[in-house]
């Protein structure tokens, strides 16, 4: 049976460093907000049990906000880092989350815990159903997400369906080469996206130029803060005090961006790229310009003329507002359910 108009959810975005949950309602309003620390070095079972005790304090203190919401809930979603398995519930091999936590069954404890039908879902594949909700993909079926922060990471939706591929691992573009050579990634791939623009490829840079005093701003910067490592954050304030190698830096990044969207326009050709996370809203002004520039030179005019390239909407609250239609498209569906039906008999 498909879920009423006005049904609510419980959500819960469970990240390295902490654990947040809320109750999110039709009209994508976030109630009842918790939020905990991610007790990563406790291992699995105290990872779980950190995300039922928030869940039910979210939904405690959303029944003092609108007790009727409460009795709305017809399910619980959640974001959470991949590689996972969405048919299953099960986090395959996520980042940040612990050496012992491959292989967790996330689904099923909260679900007995809570007494209500549980979905997992890639947190980047979640932010784009909350940005097609409630933000600045609402009436577009044919768009991107990207997310620019420590990583990058992205979503597609095509024909007003989400792109997941059969293992649910489509679309991890923060790590298609775009050099033949160059860095290694953290995956140890060469190449790579991340490896070029990401939040630790800028970091890791700035720290070598400061070692190495080509970075003059850095390199002061390193002897003053011994014990502390240069950050992408800090090689920004660098380039902003007027130091050329951190704003090269900089620049190196915001083009390998520039030119890997312009790709994209051309792979997917979606009306409309939405892109959030931290590196991008920090330089925003910089980046929007040059993906328009490369868009231009570098992607096939009708695509190109027909994409719109804007912020995201929703912030820090992406995930959260996303778990609604990950969980109301997925009740009572009947697509779903056969996917369900074959992934597990799959093994």
């Amino acid at each position: 049976m498909q879920p009423p108009a006005d049904a609510t959810v419980l959500a819960l975005d469970l990240g390295g460093t902490q654990v947040r949950a809320a109750l999110v309602r039709a009209d994508g309003a976030r109630l009842g907000r918790a939020a905990a620390p991610t007790p990563v070095a406790e291992g699995p079972a105290a990872i779980v049990a950190a995300c039922i005790s928030t869940l039910q304090l979210a939904r405690e203190s959303a029944e003092r906000e609108d007790a009727g919401a409460v009795t709305r809930l017809v399910g619980v979603g959640i974001s959470a880092p991949g590689p996972l398995n969405p048919w299953t519930g099960i986090a395959v091999e996520p980042a940040n989350l612990g050496p012992r936590f491959p292989g967790t069954d996330l689904a099923s404890p909260i679900t007995a815990a809570l007494g209500l039908p549980t979905f997992l879902e890639h947190d980047t594949k979640v932010a784009i159903l909350g940005e097609c909700a409630f933000g600045a993909g609402v009436g577009f079926d044919d768009l991107m997400y990207l997310t620019i922060s420590t990583g990058i990471g992205a979503a597609a939706i095509s024909g007003g369906h989400l792109l997941t591929g059969p293992d649910d691992t489509a679309l991890e573009l923060g790590h298609a080469p775009i050099t033949l050579d160059g860095p290694r990634c953290t995956c140890g791939g060469i190449g790579h996206l991340e490896a070029h623009a990401a939040g630790w490829a800028v970091a890791a840079a700035g720290a070598a130029a400061a070692a190495s005093g080509e970075s003059p701003w850095l390199a002061a910067w390193q002897r003053a803060h011994p014990e502390e490592e240069v950050s992408a954050k800090l090689v920004a304030e660098a380039a902003a005090a007027g130091d050329r190698t951190a704003d090269a830096i900089l620049e190196h990044a915001i083009l390998a961006i520039g030119r890997a969207v312009a790709g994209y326009v051309n792979s997917f050709n979606p009306a409309r790229i939405i892109i959030g996370g931290s590196l991008a809203q920090a330089h925003w002004s910089r980046l929007s310009e040059r993906i328009g520039r490369e868009i231009r030179e570098n992607a096939f005019s009708v695509p190109g003329r027909r994409v719109g390239v804007v912020p995201a909407a929703l912030g820090g609250d992406v995930s959260l507002a996303g778990c609604h239609p990950v969980v109301t498209g997925r009740l009572g569906n009947e697509a779903w359910d056969r996917a369900v039906l074959a992934n597990r008999a799959q093994g």
